[in-house]
C-alpha cells in the first residue's frame, strides 16, 4: 500500500489527538507461562513489496519507509498513547508564542559507523529538505521554518515566521548523517541502498526483491533492541506469504479479512500465533487523475462514488472489518467531520448526474458515449494486495451498471509507484493512505503540490481547500483547527477528487513465541525494541 509515513510521514505530521479510540484487542491473549526476557532470534517478517530508497528523505511509500524507521531516528516521536516524547531530543523549549523551539539533544549518541551525532545532523537535515535540487515530498513543513541554528553540539533552535500548528511533531522526520552527505547529490548516495543511521537497527544486506536485513543495534540510546535480527522477505503475492506463515517460516505478517476470520481459526494457528484486530490509521481510495478529460467535470466523478456500493465491498472484501471513509480523516478523531455530504448507494442517482454531464447516449455494448467516445477508464493498483484487486472487481461490476466500461491493471509495487504514480501515468487509482493523527494533509492535498514526485499526484486544485489547509496548519486553537478542517472535508465531499472507499481494520498476527507485544492506541509496534523471546524457545541465530 502506498501508505506515507507522511502519511507514512504526514503520520509523522501530528500534533495531537483527542479521540477515544480503544486501544488493539489481540484476538488470543498472551502465553500463559512468564518467561524472563532474553536477547536472540529474528523476526521475519513477510512484506508485499520491496523498499524503493532507505534515506526517508527521498522515499514516499510505505515499504522503504518501514524499513528506514527502523535505521533512523526523529527529534521526536510519539509514545503509545499518541504524547509528544523526546527521540534524539532529550527535551525542548517552547518560547515566543509557540515561533520558537529550542531542542537539548540527547549526548552520546553515535551513529551506525561510529561517529557522534550532533546538532550539525539536524541543520544539515533540514538544509538538505528544503533544497530545490532535493527531489523531495517533505520540504513544506521545513519551509515554514524561518530561521534554524545550531547554539552548540548538543542545541539546535528554530524559529517560524508564523504559527505553525504542527512544528514540533514534524521534526519527527529522520534526521541524516552529515558526515556522509554534506556537500554530495543525495540522490546519488549509497544510503540509499545502505543506509546509516542512529536507530535500533542497522542495515546489514537488501537482496532486491527478497529480502532487507537488519541486525540490533548493541549500542542504542534506549537500550539494545532483544530480537537480534529483522527480516523482511519480499512475497508479492499474500497467498503465498500465508503458506510460509502457515509453515511458521515468518513470525509477523498483514493478515487479509479471510486469512483472519476463517483460515486461521484452528487449532496449528491458534497454538502457535497471537492475532489483533483493530481500526487502522488508513484509508483506501479510488483516486482519479484530474488532468484526464473524463474526470474534469465533479459531476462525473459524484456519479461513481453514487454509483458504488461502499457497504457490498466491506461486507464482501472486507467480510464487515472495516468502516466506510467519508474523507481523510479517523472516525473519532477530534478532526474527524460526519457531517459531511455522503454518497450512499444510488445508481439512479450516478445515472442523471452522467447525463447532466452530456453522458446521454448508449452504444450497442451498452457503454454510454459522449461526443463519440465511450466512458471506458482503467483502474491501477499494485500487485499482491488481494483486498485491492476483489474491491477493483466489484466496482467493474458495479459501474458496469451505469452504462462505464473499467479496465483493471495489475502492477508489480516499484514499478506502480515509479512508471504510473510518479510519472502521472493512470485513468484512476486504487491505493491506500495512511491517516494522519494531526489533519495536517497540506502534502497531499495543496495545488502546490503536484510536481513530479510529490504526494498530489492526482493533480487536485481547489482554491478553497488551499485556503483552508493554509489556515489549519497556522492556527494553533484546535477549535478554531476543526473549523477549517470540517470546511476542508466538506469541499473534498462536494469535489469527490477521490472516492473515499472504506478505513479496514489493521488484522495483524504474530507469532506466539515473541512476548512483550502491548496493543496500545498507537498500534502494535512502538515498542518494538522490548519485544522478546525467552531463550529455550528462540529459533534463529543472526549470523555476521
Amino acid at each position: 500500500m502506498r501508505a506515507f509515513r507522511v502519511l507514512s510521514v504526514i503520520s509523522l505530521i501530528i500534533i495531537s489527538l483527542t479521540a477515544c479510540d480503544k486501544k488493539p484487542a489481540a484476538d488470543k491473549a498472551q502465553p500463559l507461562s512468564v518467561k524472563q526476557p532474553a536477547y536472540g532470534d529474528i523476526l521475519v517478517r513477510g512484506e508485499i513489496g520491496d523498499a524503493s530508497n532507505l534515506i526517508p528523505l527521498l522515499a514516499s511509500d510505505s515499504a522503504s519507509h518501514n524499513i528506514s524507521g527502523m535505521v533512523f531516528n526523529g527529534l521526536v516521536k510519539y509514545d503509545r498513547d499518541m504524547n509528544i516524547v523526546g527521540d534524539l531530543a532529550e527535551s525542548w523549549d517552547i518560547t515566543d508564542k509557540g515561533l520558537v523551539i529550542t531542542f537539548h539533544l540527547r549526548k552520546g549518541v553515535k551513529w551506525h559507523d561510529g561517529k557522534p551525532f550532533t546538532a550539525v545532523d539536524v541543520l544539515y537535515t533540514y538544509q538538505v529538505t528544503v533544497d530545490p535540487k532535493t527531489p523531495t515530498a517533505y520540504a513544506e513543513d521545513f519551509k515554514m521554518v524561518k530561521k534554524a541554528e545550531v547554539l552548540d553540539d548538543y542545541t539546535f533552535r528554530v524559529t517560524y515566521g508564523k504559527p505553525f500548528a504542527p512544528a514540533l511533531i514534524s521534526w519527527g522526520s529522520s534526521i541524516l548523517p552529515r558526515h556522509l552527505l554534506w556537500g554530495k547529490d543525495i540522490t546519488k548516495s549509497s544510503l540509499a541502498r545502505h543506509p546509516i543511521g542512529t536507530g535500533p537497527y542497522k542495515f546489514k544486506e537488501w537482496v532486491a526483491g527478497q529480502k532487507i536485513v537488519l541486525v540490533s543495534n548493541p549500542d542504542y540510546f534506549e537500550g539494545r533492541p532483544y530480537i537480534d535480527g529483522q527480516i523482511t522477505r519480499i512475497i508479492p503475492d499474500t497467498a503465498t506469504m500465508f503458506l510460509e506463515l502457515r509453515a511458521q517460516n515468518l513470525g509477523m505478517m498483514g493478515l487479509t479479512p479471510l486469512q483472519y476470520t476463517r483460515q486461521t481459526e484452528n487449532n496449528l494457528f491458534k497454538n502457535n500465533f497471537n492475532k489483533y484486530r483493530y481500526l487502522n490509521f488508513a484509508y483506501t481510495y479510488l483516486g482519479y487523475n484530474l488532468k484526464n478529460p473524463l474526470f474534469t467535470d465533479k459531476r462525473v466523478r459524484q456519479a461513481i462514488s453514487y454509483a458504488i456500493n461502499k457497504n457490498e465491498i466491506i461486507s464482501g472484501v472486507l467480510l464487515g472489518l472495516g468502516k466506510p471513509a467519508t474523507g481523510p480523516y479517523k472516525h473519532g478523531t477530534w478532526a474527524y467531520n460526519d457531517n459531511v455530504k455522503k454518497y450512499n448507494y444510488d445508481p439512479q442517482k450516478a445515472q442523471e448526474l452522467l447525463r447532466e454531464a452530456g453522458w446521454t447516449k448508449l452504444n450497442s455494448d451498452g457503454v454510454l458515449e459522449k461526443d463519440g467516445k465511450p466512458f471506458v477508464f482503467e483502474i491501477v493498483t499494485n500487485q499482491g494486495n488481494e483486498t485491492r484487486q476483489k474491491c477493483a472487481e466489484i466496482i467493474q461490476r458495479q459501474l458496469k451498471e451505469v452504462g462505464i466500461t473499467v479496465k483493471i491493471r495489475i502492477l508489480e509495487w516499484s514499478a506502480f509507484v515509479t512508471d504510473f504514480i510518479n510519472k502521472r501515468r493512470f485513468d484512476s487509482v486504487i491505493m491506500g493512505w495512511t491517516i494522519p493523527l494531526d489533519p495536517d494533509a497540506y502534502d497531499v492535498w495543496h495545488s502546490s503540490k503536484t510536481k513530479p514526485e510529490e504526494l498530489n499526484f492526482i493533480s487536485y486544485n481547489n482554491p478553497e481547500a488551499d485556503k483552508m489547509l493554509d489556515k489549519g496548519r497556522t492556527t494553533f486553537d484546535q477549535s478554531q483547527r476543526k473549523k477549517y478542517y470540517d470546511r476542508f472535508q466538506e469541499i473534498l465531499a462536494e469535489d469527490q477528487p477521490y472516492t473515499f472507499l472504506y478505513v479496514p481494520d489493521a488484522l495483524i498476527i504474530t507469532h506466539n513465541r515473541f512476548r512483550g507485544i502491548e496493543p496500545a492506541p498507537i498500534g502494535l509496534e512502538y515498542n518494538l525494541i522490548k519485544w522478546y523471546v525467552p531463550k529455550d524457545e528462540q529459533k534463529y541465530i543472526m549470523t555476521k
